[in-house]
């Protein structure tokens, strides 16, 4: 069934952003501290058997100095510097195999993919861990690690990473620093989403049912998915729910989309219960760069799936060739 607002009413949404006091010195702060450890990145050649791509096991220095894995795949045949897609992960895995990832260098553009550090699953491996405490106690998962203090917050460090990404491709002889595309669905999409507002100069953007955005409506008004994670802590933690409201805002998408120069293709699917659609739609209301919207009617959290990736192959053609 459909879930949250009519479309009508989702085409006009556009809810109060909730930009917490000091966010843009919260931000500089912490990409400053990160900027202090050597990028460091190195890029390790692999036989994967794909004999049409070069294939690399990568490690840069994330949040903290923390040695952060990846993939990095160029198709064999393409003169450089090429585009580059930075690939971030949807919640609760890692970063697959290289061959988990041919859609972006069968198109003829370098990807890197990012691992998402601490988060592993039984169907999508990942070899980063978190170095860092987990804080306040918390219900298993992500969402409430270190949950009570911004700078203690899990996404904190996923965020940083996420830049540190993009400082990697833009290092690496074979991309154009100035052709940098970000893409992500779900966690990824939070993570792309934060990237726009984040880092400056990206060449665009690809937003897929981004998760992570007008959170204090998300949590009210689904129990799904990660999501489910933040009500099961507040209905224990009822005397800390408004100071874990406000580290959320921190990491907030909608406080990234207002600050967002490059232009965007979003996705959005009416049934999703783990990303609410309203929460999407807020942010490519509020989304500053150009922007386009891919609405998938009939569909969950899948977005469009195929046809929605045939869209983002179009969206990036146009803005980096």
């Amino acid at each position: 069934m459909f879930l949250d607002l009519p479309l009508d009413e989702l085409h006009a949404y556009r809810p109060p952003v909730p930009e917490p006091p000091g966010f843009d010195a919260f931000w500089q702060r912490t990409l400053d501290e990160a900027r202090t450890h050597d990028l460091d990145a190195r890029f390790a050649e692999v036989d994967t058997g794909l004999t049409l791509l070069s294939c690399y096991d990568v490690e840069f220095a994330g949040f903290g100095g923390h040695r952060i894995r990846g993939w990095f795949l160029l198709p064999r045949a393409a003169a450089g510097p090429l585009p580059c897609i930075v690939q971030y992960l949807g919640y609760g895995g890692g970063r697959l195999l290289p061959h988990d990832w041919l859609l972006w260098p069968s198109a003829g553009y370098a990807t890197l993919v990012m691992d998402a550090r601490g988060q592993s699953g039984p169907n999508r491996p990942g070899d980063t861990p978190d170095p860092a405490g987990y804080g306040n106690p918390g219900v298993p998962g992500k969402l409430t690690q270190g949950l009570l203090d911004p700078d203690g917050y899990y996404y904190r460090r996923l965020y940083t990473d996420a830049v540190r990404a993009v400082e990697a491709a833009r290092g690496h002889d074979a991309v154009d620093s100035d052709r940098i595309v970000v893409a992500g669905h779900s966690q990824g999409g939070a993570l792309a989403l934060a990237m726009t507002g984040l880092v400056p100069g990206l060449a665009g953007a690809l937003i897929d049912v981004p998760f992570l955005t007008h959170i204090r409506r998300a949590v009210e008004v689904t129990d799904a998915g990660p999501y489910g994670e933040l009500a099961r802590y507040f209905a224990g933690a009822r005397g800390h729910i408004d100071t874990a409201l406000h580290t959320l805002d921190h990491f907030d998408g909608l406080n990234f989309a207002v600050r967002a120069t490059a232009p965007a293709l979003f996705g959005t699917a009416l049934r999703d219960a783990v990303v609410p659609p309203s929460t999407g739609f807020a942010a490519y209301h509020h989304y500053a760069g150009e922007k386009e919207l891919e609405v998938w009617r009939f569909n969950a959290h899948e977005s469009g799936g195929g046809e929605q990736r045939a869209a983002e192959l179009s969206f990036v053609r146009g803005v980096v060739g």
